[in-house]
């Protein structure tokens, strides 16, 4: 058998082995100490900086020595006493040393509570998740490995982040679709979010607003937050939502009564199906499919006209349902969209896969204490779906979008419509 060179050519030689023997049978302790040590030469060394070496009488010096103390840094498995030099400045404030406020900024152990809260370690098991069962590596009283510790470090993590992404800058983003939808949360409480699709098809979550429903005004705070932070209101977007005639009412209210909003087809399907028979699924279900495909808007809506009538005899409340809304169920293809685009842009997928990501990140929580609770979860949440996000399917056909929104709007403003009625007459 061939025998491996790399393993003999790592190995050091005596009698710097037999050490190297002693500390591989507890290497989680050995990175500890060469971390802590290399830690503690450059604290020595930003202290020599400012005082010059020791019992030296530089005339360039800042400061001079203090004593020492101990100070607690965290690492990924807890907390770890360290003890550091101390340096008073010739003013005889405290002088820090930079390599310690770097060591303590970097907050290791808040971004370890955080990743791990968001794959659902739950925080009785976060002590269990950063050691090792059989580690050596002591776990004191104080070391911020505890369940209360951990909450806190998540609490104050994702407030922090979600507080940087609501007042993030919006005008950079050249937004052509804009998803909102909601989440109920509690029986009281409702989240609404915003996804929006830039022209290159990249996805960004955009804002998250919290409510006891999901009205106009839930909608309408959200809108207008999105506003203020630099989404222009006169460039023309498409709009998805699931139905809720409060989402229509608010996007009109902002972006004018001609905005171009697309319902979700696959919802309109699935309470249509809801509502019937299942002798019925695979009929309705046909003539839906078939209106969904045709590139001719106007063919699709007598598709529907004629399915509704068909259901109005035996089915009129569900023959009602079809029909209401029908002008924003086929608003991709009024477009004139190509079929992959149409797609892609005819559902909420895209929201609703963030969505689950929400759903699976919470299942933990037992109960929300309050709506800042919520929305604090549901930003982390939505920003740990950002990692699995991929561009749209048909990304390449967005500029079609683009200048179909831009014919749809001119075709809509008050100089369209005179033109219109002036060639009519």
């Amino acid at each position: 058998m061939k025998t491996s060179t790399m393993m003999t050519s790592a190995m050091p030689s005596a009698p710097v082995g037999k050490a190297w023997e002693e500390v591989s049978a507890s290497f989680d302790r050995f990175c500890l100490a060469a971390g802590i040590e290399t830690l503690g030469a450059m604290m020595e060394a930003d202290a020599e900086v400012a005082c010059g070496p020791r019992h030296s009488r530089s005339e360039d010096r800042r400061g001079h020595r203090w004593g020492r103390a101990q100070g607690k840094i965290g690492f990924h498995a807890g907390k770890v006493v360290i003890e550091r030099p101390r340096v008073r400045g010739l003013n005889g404030k405290e002088l820090p040393l930079a390599s310690w406020e770097q060591a303590v900024d970097e907050d290791w152990l808040g971004q370890w509570a955080m990743n791990l809260m968001l794959i659902n370690v739950s925080t009785r098991k976060f002590r269990r998740a950063v050691r090792l069962p059989e580690g050596d590596v002591p776990a004191p009283a104080g070391s911020g490995v505890s369940k209360s510790a951990a909450s806190r470090h998540f609490v104050a993590l994702s407030a922090a982040r979600m507080q940087e992404w609501m007042a993030s800058d919006l005008s950079k983003l050249d937004l052509l679709v804009i998803q909102i939808d909601g989440i109920h949360m509690d029986e009281d409480l409702i989240l609404v979010a915003a996804i929006g699709v830039d022209a290159n098809g990249d996805k960004h979550p955009l804002g998250l607003m919290e409510g006891a429903t999901e009205n106009a005004a839930t909608v309408q705070a959200l809108i207008d937050n999105l506003v203020e932070r630099g989404l222009d209101p006169a460039v023309p977007r498409l709009f998805i939502i699931d139905g809720a005639k409060a989402l229509s009412k608010a996007i009109r209210r902002t972006f004018g009564g001609a905005a171009a909003i697309q319902r979700c087809q696959v919802h309109k399907a699935r309470n249509i199906m809801e509502r019937l028979p299942k002798s019925l699924h695979a009929s309705v279900r046909r003539v839906l499919r078939q209106a969904w495909e045709l590139d001719d808007a106007d063919k699709a809506e007598k598709l529907i006209r004629n399915l509704a009538q068909r259901l109005e005899r035996d089915w009129s409340g569900v023959s009602g349902s079809i029909l209401e809304g029908i002008d924003e169920i086929l608003t991709v293809t009024r477009l004139g969209l190509p079929k992959e685009l149409r797609r892609s842009l005819a559902c909420t997928n895209i929201i609703e896969n963030v969505m689950g990501t929400v759903r699976r990140v919470c299942r933990n929580v037992k109960r929300w204490r309050s709506a800042s609770m919520a929305m604090r979860w549901t930003a982390a949440a939505m920003q740990e779906a950002t990692k699995g996000f991929r561009r749209l399917k048909a990304h390449k056909q967005l500029p079609t979008l683009r200048a179909a929104l831009e014919a749809h709007r001119n075709k809509n403003s008050p100089h369209g419509v005179i033109a219109r009625q002036a060639d009519a007459a």
